[in-house]
């Protein structure tokens, strides 16, 4: 069931909000920027997430990896915290955002560590399946 969780960046010049269902899955990567940063996320369409302050705080990072340079990285200029993502694909309902999880401020850490996680294998551009080693993820 969705509910609205609120979110910040480290040093809370980048604020926001979503209506996300964590219960339904949350997911983790081995590309190389998920896996570099351990960037743990949750899927939320557009209508779902509500920037509430620091979009000039933002800065956008964007590489041609497997995703097809399709996401927008986006980080906090002051802190350096990776809030969120955005991207656009007709597959997952046109334009999304990739929440990260440990950014969610309304998270215990016994919530946090029953969240049900999914791998998938973006090194490989395999969303579908994890890849063969997940420990490190």
């Amino acid at each position: 069931m969705k509910r609205t969780y609120h979110g910040s960046c480290h040093c809370g010049a980048v604020r926001f909000e979503c209506d996300a269902d964590l219960e339904a899955g949350t997911s983790r990567c081995n590309c190389s920027i998920c896996g570099k940063g351990r960037f743990w996320k949750t899927i939320v369409l557009a209508p779902d997430f509500r920037l509430l302050r620091g979009e000039d705080a933002l800065s956008d990072y964007q590489f041609d990896g497997a995703a097809g340079g399709t996401i927008h990285h986006l980080f906090c200029r002051r802190c350096g915290v990776k809030p969120f993502g955005r991207g656009h694909m007709e597959a997952l309902g046109g334009t999304f955002y990739g929440v990260n999880i440990a950014c969610l401020d309304d998270l215990t850490p016994e919530a946090l560590a029953a969240l049900p996680v999914q791998y998938e294998d973006g090194r490989d551009g395999h969303w579908e399946r994890p890849p063969a080693e997940t420990r490190h993820l």
